[in-house]
C-alpha cells in the first residue's frame, strides 16, 4: 500500500455498477510543464472489481501498461488453449519521431495466474526528428526545471551513456557538477546510448537492429544498407605522395564523392590537410583544419587529430557534399597520405512502371522496363552509366495482361473498291458493318443498333472527278517551201485537267500534225516527187512538236529508243523494240499485252541509216536505195537538216515554268531522226526557250512541324501552323496567303493529342487560401490530393497511400510580420450633461500585434497621432429650460479679419486670423487662429478644400482652435475652413513662386517626401507659375470663368500679381533693408536664391483690407474693355503708394520681417496674438539702427560657474553646466546671453525639438528659460539658439534626474553620398558610401560625470578605435564597419545606452562578371536575340516582328531599383509597346518589334547611394517592295500584248521571299502594252459540227476563213490568197465515228440455286455479250462505252430459309479469377423443318460464339474483424457481444500512454 502514497498514484476512482467490469482511472501527475508541445503522463492499469483488493497491487506492479477493452481482437488458437484473452490493440506511440515504443496488453481470464507476460512491445515512429525538436532525454530533464531540488531551482541537462544504468534519468545541473537521478527510468523509446539504436522500455535496455525491430541483430553494411551485402558501394583505398614545388603551394590528394562512408585519411610529414566542399546545390565551402577537434564541415561531422608529424581525419558519413582533400606545402620535405573510404554506387537500375497497354479494350499486354537512375540528381540517365558498375544487375522485364474488358461495338469498313472511271468522275464503294471484338481478337457482326451511338462511315464516295485528257492542237506553221507544194506542221498535245502535257488521249481521235500546202508562186526548178522543206526551220513561227509516247490506261504501242547504226560508215540499219503495254490504274504499274490487244498500226521496228561516206568516197547505191534514203547523191547535203522536234516537259506544273525546244537532225524525206554528224554543225539552230504553265497554282495547305507535347503523360496536345497559300509566280517568287475557305481540300488538323497514357499518381495541390490574418502571423491552407491523370485527360482521385513521394504541405505560416501599432479605442462615455450641449470621451491604448500573434501594449509614441476628435466629441441633448425665466439662445460666433496679406520678406513663421487671403512664400510656418465666442474651443473642427483635417507630421490641429502648418509647400495652397457649430469662416492660402508669379495649385496633393526630390531636381518644375493675361479683367473662356468660381481667391490673383510686379517702390524705404537683404542673399541656400532673387525685398509684409481691392475691381469693371489695362496699371501704382504711406504713418499696422535667419528650432510666441504686430520681436528702430553698428555673428556667452542654489527649491544656472533635479526642486532657471549685430533672436529646444511653452515652461523677458515644478519628462539636453542675419550659435545644458546619466540623442536619418566626412549624434541612422570618415558624437551628462563606453554589435570596442571625448571616429568606412554601435553612459546613479546604426551603401555599378546575367537571358529566352545594356550604349539589329531581350547588368547595396525607359519615356506609359519586365527588373522583353519599337532603350538603376543609366539601341531592318524590269511580251502581234513589271520583296537590297512583304503596301503595278502591230493573215476555223452518224462512219464539217488581226484588235476577213501564201488551207470536211455499231445482248435468267446470301435469298445468273447490230459477236471491249446489263441478281429460294440456333450457356468452370469459361451448342437449322442443315447455308450471317470467358473477378477473402466486450448477466453468466469497430486511429502526438 505504500505505492498508493506515491504522488503520481494519488488520484483514482472506482465505480461499481452491479457485476459489470469497471476501469480504474489513475490520473498521472504532470511532472514537468508543457515543453515544446510535449506532455508526459503516467499510465493506468485495468483491473476487475472482484479482484480489486486482492490483485490490484500485483497487477499494478506487474503491468505497467494498459489497454482499451473495446479494441480487443479475436483470440488466436494459441490463446484459446490457455487462459489468456486476446491481445488488445496497440497503444499510441510514445514519440512522434526518432523511434518510440508502443505496447499491447492482454488479460488473464482465469482465477489463477497465467503463464507468460501480459504486455508486449514494438517500435514505432521510426523517422528522423527535425533539428529543432531537440534530444528526447533532454526534454525529460528539462521537465524538472520548475521543480525545486533541495529548495532550489536548477536548469537540468541530460547525462547520457551511463554504463551502469543507461535507462535511468540522470541529469546534471547547468553550471555545476551536481548530477542527480531524477527518475528511476526514462520514458519508453529513449535511446540507451547516443550512438546506438537500442532503446529503453520499462526501464530496461532492449536491443534494436537497424531494421528498427526489437530483439533484432540486423546491422548496417559498409554502404549504410540495413542487412545489406555491401553491393551498393565499393571500397576505395590508395596512397598519395606529395611532390610540391615552390610555385605550387598545394595539390589535390583525393576527391571523395557525396554519400561516401567510413572515411579515414592519415598524413605523415610536415604538410597540412585542408578540405574543400561543394554541395549538390552548388554551395562551396572550405575548412583549413587548423586544430584538433570535431568540426561540422558541409553538414558532415569530421574528427581531426593533429600531432607534430601526423594528421588523422575521420568522417563516419554519409557525406552530405563532395569533398576534395588537398595538401598545403609547408616544408620542402615530402609527405604521404593514406586514405580509405567506401564510395556509393550512385547509378543504379530501377524498374519502371508498366508501359501503357497495347490495346484500349478487348485484352492487351503491357511491359515493364529498367532505367538507369542517378541517386544524386534524382533523374534518369543513359544506360551506360549503370553498365559501368559490374555489381549492377539489370532487372528483367515483366509482362501482364491489361484492359480485358470487351470493346464496344464499332463500325468496320472494307477497303474502297476501284474507281468506276479513271477520269471524268466516277464512284467507289465499300461495305460497312457493325462488329464486336472479343478478348481473343475475333470479330463478330452484330445488329446495327449497337453502333448507333457512333456516326456511320460513308459507303459511297466520288472519285477521279477531274476531266479526262484531251487533244489540244496549236496553230499551223508556215509552209516549208517558198514556191510550189510543201508541208506545214502544228503541235498537237495531250493535255490533262491540270493543263500538263501527259498521256492518256485516244490515238484514234488525235488530229493530224502534218498536211500539204501549196505556194502560188511558180517554181523554176524541176518538180520534185516529194515536198521539199526549207533549209532553216528554226526561224519559222511554228514547228512540228511530236509528243513522246507514254503508257496510258488504254492499250497502246510503246516504242523504245533506236539502237545504234549497224555500220560506222555507209548505209546500215537501226532496230528498236515496240511493245503493247497498258497502265494498271489500281496498282499504278505497267503490264505487257499481246500485240493484237493494241489497236492501230504498229510503229516500225527497223529502219535504214546512213553513217557517212567510207574513206571519203561516195558509195555506189542502186536507184532504190537512192530514192528511199538519200534522194540522189547530188542532194545529199540537203537531205539532212536540223529541225525543232517539240519541247521538253515543263519544268513546273503551275506558277510559271520553262520548256526548251528539242533540236534533232532529221531526214527531210523520211522524217526519221539521223545521226547529228549528217547535219551541218554551223546550221544548228539557236537554243529556244518558252514559258509554260503560267497559270497560278491551285491553292493548297502549307503545314508546319508539330510542336513538342505539352504534357509528358495523361494526354497532352501538339499544335502546328496550317495556312492556305497559293504560288502566283515562281519567276517573281510571288506566294500569297489566302483565306482558309479558298483551299478546297479538307484542312489538316492543327491540334492532335499526344502521350496518351496514364500518369503515375502524384500530389496535386490546390491554390493557397487567403491568409487568415493580414499581419501578426496567420495561417493559410490548401487542399492537397493524391490524383492520377488518366489517358483521357481526366483526374482520378486516389487514396493517399498510392502517392509514393512525400505529401506536399497543406498549411503554412503567412504574414509573419509585426502589425503596425494601432489605437484600441473604448466605447464612448455617456454625455457629460443631462441636457443641452455636452461632450463624450473615450480612452485609447496603443497596442501592437506581434508576428507570433500575441498582442502587446506599447508606448503611445509608436502609434500615429490620434486626432483630438477621436477621443472627444460633442453631444447634444434636449435644451435645458430655466423655470420661470425664458432663455435666449445665442449662436456661436467667429471673429474674422477681412484682410489680404502678401509676404515679401522671407520669414520663419507668421500668425493669421481666419477670414482673409494670404499670398505667402514657400517654407514659411503658418499659425492660423479661429477666435470664437459662445463655443467650446476643443470642439472646433478644421477642413481643407472640403476634407476633414487631422494632425500629422506636417499639419498640427491644436485643441484650442489653432492650426499650424510646418514649412509651406505647393500642396498646402487651398481653402481652410474653421467650423464652430453652425458658424464657419474661411482662410485662403496661395503661394508665391519665382519672378513674382503665383504658384499654380497642384492637381493632386503629394506628400512632402514625394515633393522633396522633385524640388531638389528642378525647383522651376515644382513652382509652376500662374499665367495671367495683360488685362486684369480680359474676357476669359468659359472654363476660366468656371475656374474663377471654383477658386474663391482667384479674382484677387491678377491684382496681387500686378502688385508683385510693381516697379515704382520708393527707393528710400528700401535703403534700410538693403544691408540685411544682401546678407541674407549671401548665406541663403542655392534653392532660396533661385526663388528670392526674383522677388521684391520689402522690409514688411503687405497688409490691406479686402474692401480696398473690391473697390478697385469694381472700378475696373466699369471701364471700357480697351482701357482696362491702362487703368489697372494706374490703380495698382496708386495702391502701392497708399501701402507705403500707411507704413510710414502707422508702422505698427504693417508686418515687419524678423531679423533672424531660420534657426535650427523655431520660436513660438509666448501667447496667442490676434494682430500681426507681434510677429517680429525686433522693433523698427532696431532694424534701422543695425546699419550704423559693425555687423557680427551671434555669440553665446559661456560662464564657467556652478549652478546657483538660490534656495532649497530653486536652481539658477548658465549654459555649459549640468543640473541635477532633486525631489524638492520647484524651479529651474536657465540663462542664455548672446551678443551680435543685428541683435540675435533667442530660441530654445529640448532634445532637438522645439520647446512647447506652457503655464509651467516659460520664456522670460531676458530670454531665459524657466521650468516650474520640474518632472521626469523635463529631463534632457536644452539648447539655446542665437540667430541673426549673419548666422547662429548654440550651446546646450543638461538637466538630469538625481544626477542619473543622460545622453544627447538625435532620431534623424542621415544619407551621405558625396561628403568625405560626416558627423552625427548618437541615436541617428547613418547611410553612407564607402571611404567616408564617420564621427558619432555621444554627449553625456550626469552628476558625477558619466563614463562613456562604446560597443559594436554588443562587443566592446578597444583602444584601437579612435575615441575622443565621448565621440567615436570611424575612418575610411567599408562593409566590415557596418553594424549597430552602442554608447553606454554610466555613473554611480545608473547607466543609459543609446545606439546608432551604420549602413554602408554601394552605388549602382556594372558588375565585372557578366556570366550570371547572360545565363539569366539564356534561360529566359533560349532562342531570342539579346543584348546587354552599357553606360556607353550598345546596339542590336533585328528583323521586324521579332522579340528581343534587353539585360541590365547591375549591382549595388541596397539592391538598386530598376526603371526602364524608351525614347525618354517610361515603358509603363507607352501603350503600343508590348513588353514584359522579368527577373526583378533586370530583363526587359520587347515583343512584336516594329518601326515604333526601335530606338534607344535605357535602364535607370537607383538606390540611396546613387544612380546609373545604361543604354542600348534597337535597329529594325525592314522589308519593302521593289518594281524591276519588264517581263517578256505576252504576244508577238495584235492588241493583247502586254509586259508585266516584275515585283520583288527586298531586304537591304537583297531579294527575299515575298511572304516577308505580306504586310507591306504593295505598289501599284500597271502592265505595259507591247507588240501592238498588225498580225500576218492566217486561217481561222470554227469548231467541227456534230457527226452525221453516231457509229458506222459519218461526216462533220467546219467553216474556214482567211482573216487578219489588226493592231486595234479587230479581225477582218481578207482574200484566201493572202493566207494560201503563208499556209495551206485547212480541211473543212472530215470523216467521223468510224467505229462499228455495237450493242449488248444477254440470255435468259438461270435457276435460283446459287449460294445463300440471306434469309430465303439466293443468286441467279445470265450471260451478257457484245455484238454488232447484225448479230456478229465482238470482244466485250467494243461495247465498253455502253452501259453493261447486270449478269447477277437476287432471287427467292426455299433452300435458303435457314438460321443459326443456339442453346443455353453451361455453368462457368470457375467462380472467380481469370480462367473460367462456359460453352453452348450452335447449329444451322431449316426454318420450316427445324432440322439441322449444312452450316455453309447459314454463312450469310455471322456464326454466334460457342464459348466465352466468365466470372472474371479477383478472388479475395473478406475478413470481418470484430471487437468483443464482456459483461456479466445478473445470473452470473458471461455474455459476449461483438461490436464491429474501425481500426484505432493513431494520433501523431509525442505522448506517453494516456488513459481514456
Amino acid at each position: 500500500m505504500a505505492l498508493l502514497a506515491e504522488p503520481w498514484y494519488s488520484a483514482f476512482l472506482v465505480r461499481i455498477l452491479g457485476s459489470t467490469w469497471c476501469l480504474l482511472f489513475v490520473a498521472g501527475q504532470v511532472f514537468g510543464d508543457q515543453n515544446d508541445g510535449l506532455v508526459f503522463l503516467r499510465e493506468f492499469p485495468l483491473v476487475r472489481r472482484e479482484d480489486f483488493y486482492e490483485d490490484f497491487l500485483s497487477d499494478l506492479m506487474n503491468s505497467d501498461k494498459t489497454e482499451d477493452p473495446s479494441s480487443r481482437t479475436t483470440r488466436s488458437e494459441e490463446d484459446r488453449d490457455t487462459l489468456w484473452d486476446a491481445w488488445g490493440s496497440w497503444s499510441e506511440c510514445s514519440r512522434t519521431c526518432g523511434g518510440g515504443a508502443s505496447y499491447s496488453l492482454r488479460r488473464c481470464l482465469g482465477s489463477k495466474s497465467c503463464e507468460g507476460r501480459n504486455i508486449r512491445y514494438r517500435t514505432c515512429s521510426n523517422v528522423d526528428c527535425p533539428p529543432e525538436a531537440g534530444d528526447f532525454r533532454a526534454q525529460q530533464c528539462s521537465a524538472h526545471n520548475d521543480v525545486k531540488h533541495h529548495g532550489q531551482f536548477y536548469e537540468w541537462l541530460p547525462v547520457s551513456n551511463d554504463p551502469d544504468n543507461p535507462c535511468s534519468l540522470k541529469c546534471q545541473a547547468k553550471g555545476t557538477a551536481l548530477i542527480v537521478e531524477l527518475a528511476p527510468k526514462v520514458l519508453d523509446g529513449t535511446r540507451c546510448y547516443t550512438e546506438s539504436l537500442d532503446m529503453c522500455i520499462s526501464g530496461l535496455c532492449q536491443m534494436v537492429g537497424c531494421d528498427h525491430q526489437l530483439g533484432s541483430n540486423a546491422k548496417e553494411d559498409n554502404c549504410g544498407v540495413c542487412s545489406g551485402d555491401g553491393s551498393t558501394c565499393r571500397l576505395v583505398r590508395g596512397q598519395y605522395k606529395s611532390q610540391l614545388s615552390a610555385p605550387k603551394l598545394d595539390d589535390t590528394v583525393v576527391a571523395i564523392p557525396y554519400g561516401s562512408r567510413h572515411v579515414l585519411l592519415i598524413l605523415r610529414g610536415p604538410d597540412h590537410l585542408y578540405l574543400e566542399t561543394k554541395t549538390l546545390q552548388g554551395a562551396k565551402g572550405e575548412n583549413s583544419l587548423s586544430s584538433t577537434g570535431t568540426f561540422l564541415v558541409g553538414n558532415s561531422s569530421a574528427d581531426f587529430q593533429k600531432s607534430l608529424d601526423k594528421e588523422t581525419l575521420k568522417m563516419a558519413g554519409p557525406l552530405t557534399a563532395d569533398f576534395i582533400v588537398k595538401i598545403r606545402n609547408s616544408e620542402p620535405i615530402n609527405s604521404t597520405v593514406q586514405f580509405i573510404f567506401y564510395q556509393p554506387i550512385i547509378h543504379r537500375w530501377r524498374e519502371t512502371d508498366f508501359f501503357p497497354c497495347s490495346a484500349t479494350c478487348g485484352g492487351g499486354y503491357q511491359l515493364t522496363s529498367a532505367e538507369c537512375y542517378d541517386l544524386r540528381s534524382n533523374r534518369v540517365v543513359a544506360d551506360q552509366y549503370c553498365n559501368y558498375y559490374p555489381e549492377n544487375i539489370k532487372p528483367k522485364p515483366k509482362l501482364q495482361e491489361c484492359n480485358l474488358d470487351p470493346c464496344p461495338a464499332r463500325w468496320e469498313a472494307t477497303p474502297w473498291t476501284a474507281c468506276s472511271s479513271s477520269c471524268g468522275g466516277g464512284i467507289q464503294s465499300r461495305t460497312v458493318s457493325c462488329v464486336e471484338e472479343d478478348i481473343q481478337g475475333h470479330m463478330t457482326s452484330v445488329e446495327e443498333w449497337k453502333c448507333m451511338y457512333r456516326p456511320k462511315t460513308p459507303i459511297v464516295q466520288p472519285c477521279n472527278i477531274f476531266d479526262c485528257p484531251k487533244w489540244l492542237a496549236q496553230e499551223w506553221s508556215p509552209c516549208t517551201v517558198t514556191c510550189g507544194q510543201g508541208l506545214r506542221y502544228r503541235v498537237v498535245l495531250c493535255i490533262d485537267h491540270r493543263g500538263m502535257h501527259t498521256g492518256g488521249c485516244s490515238p484514234k481521235t488525235k488530229p493530224h500534225i502534218k498536211e500539204e500546202c501549196i505556194i502560188p508562186t511558180p517554181c523554176y526548178k524541176p518538180k520534185e516527187k516529194l515536198p521539199v522543206e526549207a533549209r532553216g526551220p528554226w526561224y519559222k513561227q511554228a514547228q512540228e512538236l511530236e509528243e513522246g509516247a507514254s503508257v496510258s490506261e488504254e492499250p497502246s504501242f510503246i516504242p523504245e529508243a533506236w539502237s545504234a547504226c549497224t555500220v560506222t560508215c555507209g548505209v546500215g540499219t537501226q532496230v528498236r523494240i515496240v511493245k503493247c503495254q497498258v497502265l494498271l490504274s489500281f496498282s499504278q504499274s505497267v503490264a505487257d499485252l499481246p500485240v493484237d490487244e493494241c489497236e492501230g498500226p504498229k510503229p516500225a521496228s527497223q529502219r535504214a541509216c546512213y553513217a557517212g561516206p567510207c574513206n571519203g568516197e561516195v558509195p555506189e547505191l542502186n536507184q532504190g536505195e537512192t530514192d528511199g534514203l538519200l534522194g540522189g547523191l547530188q542532194d545529199f547535203d540537203e537531205l539532212y537538216d536540223w529541225e525543232y522536234e517539240g519541247f521538253t516537259k515543263c519544268s513546273e506544273s503551275c506558277g510559271g515554268g520553262v520548256q526548251e525546244a528539242v533540236v534533232s537532225c532529221l531526214n527531210k524525206q523520211t522524217r526519221e531522226p539521223a545521226d547529228e554528224n549528217l547535219c551541218v554543225t554551223s546550221r544548228r539552230p539557236p537554243k529556244l526557250l518558252k514559258a509554260c504553265s503560267l497559270d497560278p497554282c491551285p491553292s493548297r495547305w502549307e503545314i508546319g512541324k508539330w510542336s513538342p507535347c505539352s504534357l509528358t503523360c495523361g494526354v497532352g496536345l501538339q499544335t502546328r501552323d496550317v495556312f492556305c497559300s497559293q504560288i502566283r509566280s515562281r519567276e517573281m517568287n510571288e506566294t500569297v496567303i489566302l483565306a482558309d475557305d479558298l483551299c478546297r481540300q479538307h484542312k489538316p488538323s492543327t491540334v492532335q493529342a499526344c502521350n496518351r497514357f496514364d500518369c503515375p499518381p502524384a500530389w496535386y495541390p490546390a491554390q493557397w487560401q487567403p491568409c487568415s490574418r493580414t499581419c501578426g502571423g496567420g495561417v493559410q491552407k490548401r487542399e492537397v490530393l493524391c490524383k492520377q491523370r488518366m489517358a483521357d485527360g481526366s483526374f482520378l482521385e486516389l487514396p493517399e497511400t498510392f502517392c509514393s513521394t512525400s505529401k506536399l504541405a497543406s498549411q503554412q505560416a503567412c504574414k509573419r510580420d509585426d502589425c503596425p501599432s494601432e489605437w484600441l479605442l473604448s466605447d464612448w462615455s455617456e454625455c457629460s450633461t443631462s441636457c443641452g450641449e455636452g461632450t463624450q470621451t473615450r480612452s485609447a491604448i496603443c497596442r501592437k500585434v506581434l508576428k507570433t500573434g500575441v498582442s502587446a501594449v506599447v508606448n503611445s509614441s509608436l502609434c500615429p497621432p490620434l486626432p483630438f476628435s477621436s477621443s472627444i466629441r460633442p453631444c447634444m441633448l434636449a435644451a435645458c429650460a430655466r423655470p420661470g425665466r425664458p432663455s435666449t439662445k445665442h449662436n456661436p460666433h467667429i471673429t474674422a479679419a477681412r484682410k489680404i496679406y502678401i509676404q515679401t520678406p522671407r520669414q520663419r513663421k507668421l500668425h493669421f486670423v481666419v477670414g482673409g487671403f494670404a499670398y505667402l512664400l514657400p517654407k514659411t510656418a503658418v499659425v492660423l487662429r479661429c477666435p470664437t465666442r459662445r463655443f467650446r474651443k476643443p470642439l472646433i473642427t478644421w477642413e481643407k478644400d472640403g476634407q476633414h483635417l487631422i494632425s500629422s507630421a506636417h499639419v498640427t490641429v491644436a485643441p484650442f482652435g489653432f492650426l499650424k502648418i510646418h514649412r509651406l509647400k505647393p500642396s498646402d495652397a487651398g481653402v481652410y475652413t474653421c467650423s464652430a457649430g453652425p458658424a464657419r469662416e474661411q482662410f485662403v492660402i496661395k503661394l508665391i513662386g519665382g519672378n513674382q508669379k503665383l504658384v499654380a495649385r497642384p492637381m493632386s496633393l503629394r506628400s512632402e517626401e514625394e515633393a522633396l526630390p522633385v524640388r531638389k531636381a528642378n525647383p522651376k518644375e515644382v513652382l509652376q507659375t500662374h499665367k495671367h493675361q495683360n488685362g486684369i479683367f480680359s474676357n476669359g473662356s468659359k472654363a476660366e470663368k468656371r475656374g474663377l468660381a471654383a477658386d474663391p481667391g482667384s479674382h484677387y490673383d491678377d491684382l496681387v500679381s500686378r502688385l508683385l510686379e510693381q516697379g515704382g517702390w520708393p527707393g528710400e524705404l528700401l535703403a534700410s533693408w538693403e544691408v540685411q537683404d544682401s546678407t541674407e542673399r549671401n548665406i541663403s541656400s542655392e534653392e532660396e536664391q533661385n526663388t528670392e532673387q526674383a522677388l521684391m525685398h520689402l522690409p514688411f509684409t503687405i497688409v490691406t483690407e479686402q474692401q480696398r481691392l473690391d473697390d478697385i475691381l469694381r472700378n475696373l469693371s466699369q471701364q471700357p474693355e480697351e482701357l482696362r489695362d491702362v487703368y489697372s496699371k494706374h490703380l495698382v501704382a496708386q495702391l502701392a503708394q497708399e501701402i507705403f504711406r500707411s507704413h510710414i504713418e502707422h508702422p505698427d499696422t504693417l508686418l515687419k520681417p524678423s531679423e533672424q535667419r531660420i534657426p535650427p528650432v523655431a520660436i513660438p510666441p509666448r501667447k496667442p496674438v490676434s494682430s500681426f504686430t507681434s510677429l517680429v520681436r525686433t522693433s523698427a528702430g532696431e532694424a534701422g539702427g543695425g546699419s550704423r553698428r559693425p555687423h557680427r555673428k551671434p555669440t553665446i556667452l559661456r560662464k564657467i560657474s556652478a549652478a546657483q542654489q538660490l534656495s532649497a527649491s530653486e536652481v539658477v544656472t548658465h549654459l555649459g553646466q549640468t543640473v541635477a533635479l532633486a525631489s524638492g526642486t520647484l524651479s529651474v532657471l536657465l540663462h542664455c546671453e548672446a551678443i551680435g549685430n543685428p541683435r540675435p533672436t533667442i530660441s530654445w529646444a529640448r532634445n532637438g525639438e522645439e520647446v512647447q511653452f506652457s503655464d509651467r515652461i516659460l520664456l522670460q523677458p531676458d530670454d531665459s528659460l524657466q521650468i516650474l515644478a520640474p518632472v521626469e519628462a523635463d529631463v534632457g539636453f536644452y539648447t539655446c539658439n542665437a540667430t541673426n542675419a549673419l548666422g547662429y550659435d548654440s550651446v546646450s545644458i543638461a538637466v538630469t534626474l538625481a544626477g542619473k546619466p543622460l545622453v544627447k540623442t538625435s532620431r534623424m536619418t542621415v544619407i551621405n553620398t558625396k561628403e568625405p566626412a560626416i558627423t552625427v549624434d548618437i541615436g541617428s541612422t547613418v547611410k553612407t558610401v564607402q571611404g567616408v570618415n564617420v564621427t558619432i558624437n555621444c554627449q553625456v551628462a550626469g552628476v558625477p560625470e558619466a563614463e562613456v563606453t562604446w560597443f559594436k554589435n554588443k562587443s566592446k570596442l578597444g583602444s584601437s578605435h579612435h575615441l575622443h571625448e565621448g565621440s567615436l571616429l570611424l575612418t575610411d568606412v567599408s562593409s566590415s564597419d557596418q553594424g549597430l554601435y552602442f554608447c553606454r553612459a554610466a555613473n554611480v546613479h545608473g547607466e543609459l545606452t543609446e545606439n546608432t546604426q551604420l549602413l554602408i551603401l554601394d552605388p549602382p555599378q556594372v558588375p565585372t562578371q557578366l556570366e550570371d546575367i547572360r545565363a539569366l537571358l539564356s534561360a529566359t529566352g533560349p532562342n531570342l536575340p539579346s543584348v546587354l545594356m552599357s553606360p556607353l550604349g550598345t546596339q542590336l539589329v533585328l528583323d521586324p516582328g521579332k522579340s528581343a531581350l534587353l539585360g541590365c547588368p547591375i549591382k549595388g547595396h541596397p539592391t538598386p531599383n530598376i526603371t526602364w525607359f524608351h525614347g525618354g519615356r517610361s515603358v509603363a506609359t507607352i501603350t503600343r509597346l508590348t513588353h514584359h519586365i522579368l527577373a526583378a527588373g533586370q530583363i526587359l522583353q520587347v515583343a512584336n518589334l516594329n518601326g515604333e519599337s526601335q530606338g534607344e532603350f535605357s535602364c535607370l538603376a537607383q538606390n540611396e547611394a546613387g544612380v546609373l543609366v545604361q543604354k542600348a539601341s534597337l535597329i529594325i531592318q525592314d522589308y519593302w517592295w521593289s518594281v524591276d524590269r519588264l517581263a517578256t511580251c505576252s504576244a508577238s502581234c495584235g492588241n493583247r500584248g502586254i509586259q508585266q513589271p516584275r515585283l520583288r520583296c527586298l531586304l537591304n537590297s537583297t531579294e527575299v521571299s515575298p511572304s516577308h512583304c505580306a504586310g507591306k503596301v504593295r505598289p501599284a503595278v500597271h502592265p505595259v502594252p507591247c507588240n501592238r502591230r498588225d498580225c500576218p493573215s492566217r486561217w481561222m476555223v470554227t469548231s467541227w459540227s456534230a457527226c452525221t452518224r453516231s457509229c458506222g462512219g459519218g461526216i462533220q464539217t467546219r467553216r474556214v476563213t482567211c482573216q487578219k488581226l489588226k493592231a486595234s484588235g479587230i479581225s477582218t476577213p481578207v482574200s484566201n490568197d493572202m493566207c494560201t501564201q503563208l499556209a495551206k488551207r485547212p480541211v473543212d470536211t472530215q470523216a467521223c465515228n468510224q467505229q462499228l455499231c455495237v450493242e449488248w445482248a444477254f440470255s435468259s435468267w438461270g435457276q435460283c440455286n446459287g449460294p445463300c446470301i440471306g434469309p430465303r435469298l439466293a443468286v441467279q445468273h445470265r450471260q451478257v455479250f457484245c455484238q454488232t447490230l447484225d448479230g456478229v459477236a465482238l470482244p466485250s471491249e467494243q461495247c465498253s462505252a455502253l452501259p453493261r446489263p447486270v449478269s447477277t441478281q437476287n432471287c427467292w429460294s426455299e433452300a435458303c430459309s435457314v438460321h443459326w440456333r443456339v442453346s443455353l450457356w453451361t455453368l462457368c468452370t470457375a467462380t472467380c479469377g481469370n480462367y473460367g469459361f462456359q460453352s453452348r451448342r450452335v447449329e444451322c437449322v431449316h426454318a420450316r423443318t427445324n432440322k439441322a442443315v449444312p452450316e455453309h447455308l447459314c454463312s450469310w450471317g455471322p456464326r454466334p460464339a460457342n464459348w466465352q470467358r466468365c466470372n472474371i473477378t479477383p478472388c479475395e477473402n473478406s475478413m470481418f474483424q470484430s471487437q468483443r466486450t464482456f459483461c456479466k448477466s445478473p445470473t452470473g453468466r458471461r455474455v459476449q457481444r461483438a461490436v464491429p469497430g474501425p481500426k484505432p486511429e493513431h494520433r501523431a502526438l509525442d505522448l506517453g500512454p494516456q488513459g481514456l
